[in-house]
């Protein structure tokens, strides 16, 4: 099964990647023999400490490297899907009840962050978005009841 990420949260992904393989692995290997050097190693919490440390970052460096391996990396610039809201987009919204105006980007799992105005392909707003058209009315499922939504503009940036 494909992962759909974006150009920008590839890089991040990778960026990740390598942070763990060239400075953290060597961290915690350095940690282990500074634990192992203090003897007996039954009784030993830095070594637990360090060797629960080396578990989490292989685990992981092979969650990252499976993500990239079968990732779909999506250049949002070089889409032209007709004004359509797709994965990558960046659709700029009215909510009809108040009249607030927002923009969301389309992204992966992995990139997802509200704070940045990325939400998740699998979203409930992204879901209710995706096919549709400048100027179509949307009813978005919220965790406080349904609320309504103009597309103002689909952007491919």
């Amino acid at each position: 099964m494909n992962t759909p990420l974006t150009k920008f949260g590839a890089e991040l992904l990778k960026e990740e990647l390598h942070q763990l393989k060239t400075k953290e692995r060597r961290n915690v290997i350095d940690a282990i023999a500074e634990a192992r050097s203090h003897g007996d190693l039954s009784e030993n919490a830095e070594y637990d400490a360090a060797k629960e440390r080396q578990a989490f970052v292989e685990g992981r460096i092979a969650e990252l490297e499976g993500k990239l391996s079968t990732a779909q990396i999506i250049d949002p610039s070089t889409l032209d899907a007709e004004g359509r809201v797709v994965f990558g987009a960046t659709v700029d919204l009215e909510d009809l009840e108040n009249g607030q105006k927002v923009s969301y980007q389309i992204v992966g799992i992995d990139e997802a962050d509200l704070k940045l105005n990325k939400v998740s392909v699998t979203s409930p707003i992204a879901r209710a978005l995706i096919g549709k058209y400048a100027e179509d009315v949307v009813e978005v499922q919220a965790p406080s009841g349904p609320r309504e939504y103009e597309i103002l503009e689909v952007r491919y940036v």
